[in-house]
């Protein structure tokens, strides 16, 4: 735990100051299901431990932190963590000086009722051993246990509370490169340690049922299923033929008997195909057919039945017509509960005919660079004897390819997702600190004194036409813009890259791998435009330095305004040339960066003012024959010999409607529902009142 001797502390809509010598003081309180007050409950943080009150209050005194996690504990009650950042509780706070920490649910135990918990994709091979872009290696040859310990090391917590914990292992497992590959372009392997941090991490089962079972085909195949048989772990999803394949797990908790079944939905073009049949092993395949009848099969036999299911389409916001009905399918047959993997990006959840349906997980433990997949959940349920009774989601950001709570923008970023995808679904997420809740009733779970019918005054930054929307509350939609003059317009956008604030940088030990910059001379500053977080890059005289997105922005709309929005700082003149760079389709991924030409955006000459400046510029996506792009600045020093320039509120925002003056937004797509940007036609001084 580490006090800071001063951190200056401005929140979205006005600049304060903390004084770390003095305590921060955490207040909530819990309740259990039916919003009544649990009295003397534990809440535990950093070593302190206070008791609840009769009205289930709790105050706690403690050092500031860049990050708070919590655990509440009752006897009679399933334990709970929540974690938050120290960022987030003050810019949410009314008046920036008290933390908020919104009402926290405890769940109560009844003799039978199971808490279930569950991961998306996970794999620790390539770029894990082999990371791109001169970083820091994740797991070492010498060190794999340790260091495969460390990756799971932030959700550990998370999944340990739960009765029993499953993830898709989508890897094959060897303790070296296995034998002949498939004839695909992506294949994966992953030494026999994930199997062990899994276990060490509170994980129980994974299902094998996914399109990289087979990626070494039967040698791979067999390697992976002797060294599970090895584990603690169970599992099931893939066998040596299709009827050990489609062969379930069983698993016996509090006296109930689980069945899990894993599938992949599809067969794959390639000879000999990614599923099992009666020539080779492989994934079990998930045809209607198949689900059908193993899942009547286990059912028959009186067993709870969990369908774990990989299909659909990459990095969509919902699940193809074949997922949808083969999953509900499946829940008619008898099954309790459908768990679905493979977009690599969340996808909403439903609520179907009393049983829960959770279409995409996301990513749990992988490596891909994109943000658009860093995004995630770990997702808790509760079942009685079968019967669902209650949901809650904790959003994960996977951060440098470690699962890690989510909080700030990226907490708002998981749950915008989920919540405005599953309410196209009809299915209400509600709140819980800072996690989401899905009950039987399928009602909105409202505090009387909660943000409903709630107005707020957005104020832009000097000369800015653009503002964030993080501070606000994520599960309620933006219901009237009043604008200050009837010239003005204003529209939604999302922001494609993440960590923009850089408050959570340094957070969780695994540095941010999103960013371009040079590391030698580069530093994250205890100050920012936004917050107590920015990032100082030294420059010289004669010495261009280019700061940016390391990666392409894979998933992106083509032909869509662009707005790339930073806050700089610096003691002398600087020139800010913008540029974007594209990956063409078919275009290697390294040839792109090497030898894609840089399009010229803008050029901006910043002022050594040494005060915040807005920097805004505009273009627009690439329209054809680019799969990704990604936007850089070159930075200049035009005079002085050394200098250092601060950055803060990097974001690359993709306009997702055009401008309005309507008091009432209309949002025509999903992705204007979870805009995290407002920006406005003209830019003013005065105040932009929000209705949610």
């Amino acid at each position: 735990m580490r006090s800071l001797l001063l951190i200056f502390f401005f929140s979205l809509l006005s600049t304060f100051q903390v004084d770390a010598s003095e305590k921060i003081i955490l207040e909530g309180r819990l309740l259990n299901e039916f919003k009544q007050p649990i009295a003397q409950g534990i809440i535990k943080i950093a070593g302190n431990s206070v008791t609840s009150d009769d009205k289930g209050r709790y105050s706690i005194a403690l050092d500031e932190q860049t990050i708070y996690q919590l655990s509440f504990a009752k006897q009679g009650y399933f334990n709970s963590i929540q974690t938050f950042s120290h960022y987030e509780l003050f810019s949410q706070s009314k008046d920036q000086q008290q933390p908020i920490i919104a009402d926290i649910t405890l769940v109560q135990k009844t003799n039978k009722r199971v808490m279930l918990a569950f991961g998306g994709d996970v794999m620790m091979g390539r770029r894990f051993y082999k990371p791109y872009f001169g970083d820091d290696i994740l797991i070492h040859r010498e060190s794999k246990l340790i260091d495969s310990k460390a990756v799971v090391e932030n959700i550990k917590p998370y999944m340990s509370i739960a009765d029993y914990a499953a993830v898709n292992l989508e890897t094959q497992v060897a303790d070296a490169l296995p034998g002949e590959r498939a004839p695909k372009s992506v294949i994966f392997y992953s030494e026999p340690e994930v199997l062990d941090a899994l276990s060490w991490a509170g994980i129980d089962y994974v299902s094998l049922g996914n399109n990289h079972t087979f990626d070494y085909m039967t040698s791979g195949l067999v390697s992976t299923l002797a060294f599970l048989n090895q584990s603690k772990l169970g599992f099931s999803g893939a066998g040596i033929n299709e009827s050990h394949a489609l062969k379930a797990h069983h698993h016996v908790i509090k006296n109930t008997e689980f069945s899990m079944l894993g599938y992949v939905g599809w067969e794959g073009s390639a000879n000999p195909t990614q599923t099992a049949n009666h020539e080779h092993g492989g994934a079990a395949y998930g045809s209607m057919k198949n689900i059908i009848e193993s899942v009547k099969s286990e059912v028959a036999k009186d067993k709870v039945t969990i369908v774990q299911y990989h299909g659909s389409q990459e990095y969509a916001n919902n699940p193809t017509g074949v997922t949808e009905q083969r999953l509900k399918s499946a829940l008619d047959t008898g099954a309790a509960l459908a768990i679905a993997h493979h977009p690599h990006v969340t996808q909403g959840l439903e609520l179907y005919e009393g049983k829960l349906i959770a279409y995409s997980m996301g990513n749990f433990i992988f490596d891909q660079n994109f943000s658009a997949t860093q995004h995630s959940f770990i997702l808790y349920v509760w079942l009685d004897e079968g019967k669902f009774h209650r949901a809650e989601i904790v959003p994960l950001y996977v951060k440098g390819y470690k699962p890690t709570p989510a909080t700030g923008m990226h907490r708002y970023t998981v749950m915008k997702r989920l919540t405005e995808l599953s309410k196209t679904r009809n299915t209400t997420i509600s709140q819980s600190g800072g996690h989401g809740v899905i009950t039987a009733q399928n009602k909105l779970i409202a505090d009387e004194k909660s943000n409903k019918n709630t107005t707020t005054d957005l104020l832009f930054t000097q000369g800015s036409k653009v503002a964030s929307l993080y501070h606000l509350p994520w599960q309620h939609q933006i219901t009237k813009v009043k604008l200050p003059a009837k010239e003005l317009k204003y529209r939604f956008g999302t922001n494609l890259v993440n960590g923009s604030d850089f408050e959570s940088f340094l957070t969780f030990d695994s540095p941010e791998r999103g960013w371009l910059f040079d590391r030698d001379i580069t530093n994250i500053n205890n100050y920012g435009a936004s917050g107590n977080k920015s990032l100082g890059i030294t420059l010289k005289e004669g010495q261009p330095s280019t700061f940016g997105m390391q990666s392409f922005k894979r998933v992106f709309s083509a032909s869509r305004p662009i707005t790339v929005k930073a806050n700089f700082k610096s003691s002398e003149a600087v020139t800010l040339s913008f540029y974007w760079q594209g990956r063409k389709n078919r275009q290697k991924l390294f040839d792109a960066f090497k030898n894609s030409p840089k399009n010229l955006i803008k050029t901006v000459e910043l002022n050594g003012a040494n005060q915040w400046q807005a920097v805004e510029v505009d273009f627009n996506s690439p329209r054809i024959g680019y799969k990704s792009y990604r936007v850089l600045v070159e930075l200049t020093l035009k005079e002085s010999t050394s200098s250092q320039i601060d950055i803060d509120d990097f974001a690359v925002v993709e306009w997702q409607s055009s401008f309005t003056g309507n008091v009432q937004p209309q949002y025509f797509t999903i992705d204007s529902s979870q805009g995290s940007y407002i920006g406005l036609n003209k830019a003013t001084v005065k105040k932009v009142q929000l209705s949610y």
